[in-house]
């Protein structure tokens, strides 16, 4: 009885998956995390590549690095040739390793860097997965494959993709130099060449703010306030540069509240980073 019923089965099978998909991705979109996930918890052991990648999206954006791993594992295992599934893989072992103990973080780590690797290896343009492993051959130390030397060699390709995330790239090197004056040449440049960027904006009030100049990277944040009103990433960003600073904890306090209010998107730092520095504004501020 069930053979004679198999054809219609398969047909099925894909149309229901295909829709649940579409579904939570939309979900995703709104930052839905947790209804996504649920949305495809009927079709969680599927050998669809699209069906691994957004739940291991959401948990990642839940901060459940673990559960995000492996769904990701099972993406690069459905799709080996995939950049991106490669590059995902890469941000939940590099997650896990800021998170783990002193024993697995190492290991962890190497992970992130070989996935981040192969995932540029596949892809020479996927610029997301370039910047990410510039970001890591700028943190981690050189026994866990990292150092500026492949930093700046690597910026050399950020060059031909993007010539503002080249200017960028060339301030990060300049700050780990502690070039201060170069630094600050390449965050203007980037600015510059990008004035309706509002993250280009954010780079250079940050940097200001790092160097203790408050007055002037509370100008550039007006600056990004004209240029996107409200944006989430905005309220997070001024927020963290008064607690660096431990300045203006009221308001630093306020701009949390308003950020954890604000329909977020992936694109934004995750609730659980602006409630860790809510919290670490509300200390100082006691």
């Amino acid at each position: 009885m069930l053979l004679r019923f198999l054809p219609v089965l398969l047909l099925v099978a894909p149309v229901f998956g295909a829709g649940e998909l579409d579904r939570a991705r939309q979900q995703f979109a709104r930052a839905q995390y947790r209804e996504a996930i649920q949305t495809l918890s009927p079709v969680a052991g599927s050998p669809d590549a699209g069906v691994q990648e957004t739940i291991g999206r959401s948990w990642f954006m839940l901060a459940e690095y673990k559960k995000a791993q492996e769904a990701f594992e099972k993406a690069v295992a459905l799709q080996p040739r995939s950049s991106s599934y490669h590059h995902w893989l890469g941000k939940a072992y590099g997650r896990r390793a800021e998170t783990s103990n002193p024993l697995s973080a190492p290991m962890l780590a190497s992970k992130a860097r070989q996935s981040f690797e192969r995932a540029v290896e596949l892809d020479g343009r996927n610029a997301e997965a370039i910047n990410d492993l510039f970001s890591y051959y700028m943190e981690a130390p050189g026994f866990l494959g990292g150092g500026i030397d492949k930093a700046a060699i690597l910026a050399k390709k950020i060059e031909a993709i993007d010539p503002v995330e080249y200017h960028y790239a060339l301030a990060q090197i300049a700050e780990k130099r502690k070039d201060v004056r170069t630094a600050e040449h390449h965050f203007r440049e980037a600015f510059q060449l990008a004035p309706r960027s509002v993250g280009r904006a954010i780079d250079l009030a940050r940097f200001l703010a790092n160097e203790g100049r408050l007055q002037e990277s509370e100008a550039v944040f007006a600056q990004a306030e004209k240029i996107a009103p409200n944006a989430p990433r905005l309220l997070f960003e001024k927020a963290n540069a008064f607690v660096k600073a431990k300045k203006n904890l009221p308001e630093a306090k306020n701009l949390l509240e308003r950020y954890l209010r604000s329909p977020l998107t992936p694109d934004d730092p995750p609730r659980a980073e602006a409630e860790r520095l809510l919290k670490q504004a509300a200390q100082l501020g006691a």
